[in-house]
């Protein structure tokens, strides 16, 4: 045996013991919720659906911890503002943090009202409905992570609800107007956070990057941003993360927002000046100046995901200890402690556990993330919400974010081609000259800076050009750059899983209800 098929082999018996201690630590969280409810439910009719339901729970908030969470932390892993370790740490505390502070006392027994809750009766049968959909919700999650897609929590209970609600009641069951509104989010979702991230980056690029002298221009706008991403997220806690606790309309959350953005402004304002005496008068330089917000926008984004999408995670959950405790079926359900314990605990562990292939996922194999332009995804993902929730769209946090992803990728591509197209178009009316020549000027044209570009063009424009490229040349480095900044393969399986997720999420779990509903039955 060769000594490089001996470390094949030492790395295949790691990979193993790895995944061995993944199953231990998930093993023991279910021993535990086993435990605490066979205890808790004890005196209950049916208490062992109960703790069956909790393990389901437990088992849905793991997926959530391994997929959903990857947009909060993944562009800034993406970017090096913060290490794997850092980001499942943050966002493993405020996820947490979110649950337990914000996460609220009451939930919606039936997810965005996509089933008439009159419907059904029979309070057996609606525990079996909810009991199949976070099980369906969970294992489509599962399997989502497992061919690294990030895909939408709410659309998976959501699919999950549906499903289990058309096969215990038939499709009259089923408002089609809410499914409709939520298959739209489909397109309203990424279209929204990709203009608003792109948007944000071509501000960026114009007011800075495009400038001679970076550094000076960074110094007056890179407060300004800092203080509109302040006011974004600001109002976006307030809206989303904190209103189980305080309830404020638009007006008076942005009105706070717009508060914290001046004391921001009035802090961030002299340390960018002082920071910028010792960074470089370049694009590296200026992207230094966004690690710290980089961070702070994490550890926010996870607050609020864990205070508004916790609760809707594990309302099926609280949905069936309420129906155990009362024989009926309630149209909203109090959320009992250990309830949003399990959330709490299995989504911090899943993300422990599992997160990093779909951190990985978001943050570097869609596209390329510097400091600046996660900070635009970052800023898109909190303004889209605000916008969303005024105009009353339905929208996804994953979509939204994975949306802003590609938006910056596909604003580089396109700046860049347009820049390599007009060089094209000008050296075409020019006489060709030899291959070295055109080879030398490409690779300066692609490494020059923005005013460099302009001055390149310039001498192409003149007499004498020094080089002329060929249509087919033309195409190539087209390809050449759109496959650089954007990853279609990425694209392609993302729209995918978020296309198919309600309708797989919705068949799964009209299996599995009618597999329980035959069992005890039986």
């Amino acid at each position: 045996m060769e000594f490089r098929d001996l470390g094949d082999l030492e790395k295949a018996a790691g990979s193993y013991r790895l995944e061995v201690v993944r199953i231990g630590f998930a093993l023991l969280f279910f021993a535990g919720i086993m435990l605490y409810v066979s205890i808790y439910a004890k005196g209950i009719e049916q208490s062992y659906m109960l703790v069956i339901a909790a393990m389901i729970g437990g088992y849905m908030a793991m997926n959530i911890g391994a997929n959903d969470v990857a947009n909060n932390v993944g562009p800034a892993v993406g970017s090096k503002a913060l290490t794997m370790t850092g980001a499942i740490i943050i966002a493993a505390v405020f996820e947490a943090a979110g649950a337990l502070v914000a996460g609220g006392d009451v939930v919606s027994t039936i997810k965005n009202g996509i089933i008439d809750p009159s419907a059904i009766t029979d309070p057996d049968t609606f525990v079996w409905l909810m009991m199949a959909a976070l099980l369906a919700g969970a294992l489509w999650l599962n399997l989502a992570t497992f061919v690294g897609a990030p895909v939408s929590t709410t659309h998976s209970i959501v699919g999950g609800v549906l499903g289990a609600g058309i096969a215990a009641g038939g499709m009259e069951v089923a408002r089609w107007n809410v499914v409709g509104a939520i298959a739209a989010s489909w397109v309203i979702s990424p279209l929204l956070g990709g203009i608003i991230a792109a948007t944000i980056l071509f501000v960026i690029k114009k007011t800075v990057y495009y400038q001679d002298d970076m550094m000076a221009a960074a110094k007056k706008v890179v407060p300004i941003l800092l203080a509109a991403m302040a006011w974004a997220f600001i109002t976006y806690l307030v809206l989303k993360g904190l209103k189980k606790i305080w309830k404020f309309d638009f007006t008076g959350a942005a009105f706070i927002g717009l508060a914290g953005a001046a004391i921001v402004y009035a802090i961030v304002k002299p340390l960018i000046k002082k920071a910028a005496l010792s960074l470089s008068n370049d694009q590296k330089g200026v992207n230094s100046l966004f690690t710290v917000p980089l961070i702070f926008a994490a550890a926010l984004l996870s607050f609020a995901h864990g205070a508004n999408d916790v609760a809707n995670a594990v309302g099926p959950l609280a949905a069936i200890s309420d129906s155990l405790m009362t024989h009926g079926i309630s149209q909203k359900a109090a959320i009992p402690l250990w309830v949003m314990m399990v959330g709490a605990i299995g989504i911090s562990l899943g993300l422990m556990l599992y997160g990093p292939k779909l951190i990985k996922t978001v943050g570097s194999e869609i596209t390329e993330l510097n400091k600046t332009r996660a900070f635009c995804v970052a800023m898109a993902a909190a303004v889209t919400v605000i916008i969303a929730s005024q105009l009353g769209l339905p929208v996804s946090s994953t979509h939204i974010a994975v949306g802003g992803i590609f938006g910056v990728g596909f604003l580089r591509e396109y700046l860049k081609v347009s820049y390599a197209s007009q060089l094209h178009l000008i050296a075409e009316q020019h006489s060709n000259e030899d291959k070295p020549k055109i080879e030398h000027f490409l690779r300066g044209f692609q490494k020059a800076s923005v005013h460099e570009m302009d001055r390149m063009l310039k001498l192409v424009k003149g007499k004498n050009p020094e080089v002329e490229l060929t249509k087919e040349e033309k195409k190539r480095l087209k390809h050449v750059y759109k496959e650089e900044l954007v990853k279609r393969s990425s694209l392609l399986k993302i729209a995918a899983a978020w296309i198919i997720t309600v309708p797989c999420s919705a068949f799964l779990a009209a299996f599995i209800f009618f597999a329980i509903r035959g069992m005890m039955v039986a």
